[in-house]
């Protein structure tokens, strides 16, 4: 069986009709999203130079990314968790000077990720491969590798005694 694409004597070939229906089908997928303003890695922080006269940083979604403002007209701003929010700088007039989208990622290539069936576990490979905390790692493994992490820091901080 043949597939045509178009009539016969339109002038359209079998291949010209295909790339049309194939431009037709990529057109109607959604585009790709824009670019952040701001790129921070997960558990990374990031410096950026605020405008003059900010009295007030508002994050849309907290739970992705934090800021401060810091001396000298700077503002350090943290990855919490991944996905995309924005910050507004607000004058104490109310108007806005700055608005930026920021975009949380994961981290970069000394982090891999071992799957057991549904099970995630992430290691951090910088060169030996140790546990470490990743936002959606599977619960127990999560919860252990945050439990034996915060223990030790509160040996390190001298809030706790070994056992």
């Amino acid at each position: 069986m043949a597939l045509s694409f178009g009539r016969r004597g339109s002038g359209c070939s079998p291949l010209r009709g295909l790339a049309v229906a194939v431009g037709i089908a990529v057109c109607g997928l959604p585009g790709t999203a824009p670019a952040a303003d701001i790129s921070v890695i997960l558990d990374e922080a990031r410096l950026v130079k605020l405008p003059e006269r900010v009295a007030t940083l508002v994050i849309g979604n907290p739970s992705i990314a934090d800021a401060a403002v810091q001396a000298g007209g700077m503002m350090v701003i943290t990855g919490k968790g991944y996905g995309t929010t924005n910050i507004l700088a607000i004058d104490r007039a109310g108007a806005v000077l700055l608005e930026k989208t920021i975009e949380v990622r994961e981290p970069g290539t000394d982090v891999v990720v071992v799957y057991r069936g549904i099970e995630r576990e992430s290691y951090s490979c910088t060169p030996y491969c140790l546990r470490r905390v990743m936002l959606g790692d599977s619960p127990p493994f999560f919860d252990a590798t945050a439990t034996q992490t915060g223990a030790r820091n509160a040996l390190a901080q001298g809030l706790a005694q070994p056992k």
